[in-house]
């Protein structure tokens, strides 16, 4: 069974050739319309991101620490060599892609089932189901860390009470004692909180699928499967994309969970805890700086491999118009 997509429209009288890449008068309307509407938002958000991050790039250039500014000199790329050569660097930067990794993908199923709950969710419950599924991540991320903490407490906690009949887990279980059980807790704590995210952007993807698609691969025969591997899932690939993209980004950044459960003991840093350490616990601005500037650069290459990996363009969905 082939993979169906949205039908093309009826065929028309063929256009007259044009050059490509040229743009209708249409479009360029639209277009100028849409930055019309989006610059003021867009040049307010450029003044207020591109000062930070060129002054970012600008202090790691410097040896300079805030408790000694008279002793400050240019560098260069030395800070970024001493990053790059540092095996606290790359420490950090395996735990939060594991992070990201573990908890996107666990995301993206369980945030795929709820979608597919509150579409067939009763109509008269489906805004009550919605509004539930939706709560935890309405929660402050400090909050949320903070009550995982102290479910996960050895002396406060109930998770070691419940779950005493588990190998491994007994009452005086230390979940934030070793690497592996706070990451784990990490994890969690994540997955609990931003699955709602990833559930909410798919759901409108979900309706974007005709249904009139899903009419006809059952009139063929299709069974759910074939239906949700050859219908549902190639006309949701933009909304996929964008909850991934989305959602990798922010986990890449993690800060709060860490922060709050483990203060990156035991080889729980992220990059960005790192980044918090150097600039504001050790007041190194120059390193810290580099350190930010290196996460930025990380977040950009998720971006293009997000985009270059799943190739939408979001734009398509327009056509071609006259």
């Amino acid at each position: 069974m082939s993979t169906t997509a949205i039908p093309p429209a009826a065929p028309a009288a063929p256009a007259p050739a044009r050059h490509r890449g040229r743009l209708s008068d249409r479009s360029r309307a639209e277009r100028r319309l849409g930055w019309t509407l989006a610059g003021p938002a867009f040049a307010v958000m450029l003044l207020v991101t591109a000062y930070p991050i060129l002054q970012a790039v600008y202090d790691s250039l410097f040896d300079y620490r805030l408790t000694d500014p008279d002793t400050r000199h240019f560098t260069g790329l030395t800070n970024y060599g001493v990053i790059l050569t540092d095996g606290i660097w790359w420490t950090a930067l395996a735990v939060t892609l594991f992070i990201t990794v573990v908890t996107v993908a666990v995301e993206l199923v369980l945030g795929f089932a709820l979608a597919l709950v509150m579409v067939k969710a009763w109509r008269r419950l489906r805004a009550v189901v919605r509004a539930a599924i939706l709560i935890p991540y309405a929660v402050i991320t400090v909050v949320s860390a903070f009550a995982w903490q102290y479910a996960f407490a050895p002396d406060s906690g109930f998770v070691n009470q419940w779950f005493d009949w588990v190998p491994g887990v007994a009452a005086d279980t230390d979940w934030f004692g070793g690497t592996w059980s706070a990451l784990l807790v990490i994890c969690v704590t994540e997955i609990w909180k931003t699955t709602p995210f990833i559930s909410l952007l798919l759901l409108a993807g979900l309706a974007q699928v005709p249904e009139v698609l899903q009419e006809a691969a059952k009139v063929d025969g299709a069974t759910w499967w074939q239906r949700m591997r050859r219908v549902t899932l190639p006309n949701m690939k933009a909304a996929i994309m964008v909850a991934l993209l989305f959602r990798s980004l922010d986990a890449f950044r993690i800060f709060d969970s860490i922060f709050v459960m483990t203060g990156g003991a035991n080889n729980t840093e992220s990059v960005a805890f790192l980044a918090y350490r150097q600039t504001i616990s050790r007041l190194e601005i120059g390193m810290g700086s580099a350190v930010s500037v290196m996460l930025f650069l990380c977040v950009i290459l998720i971006c293009a491999l997000f985009i270059k990996g799943f190739k939408v363009d979001l734009s398509a969905a327009r056509g071609e118009r006259s």
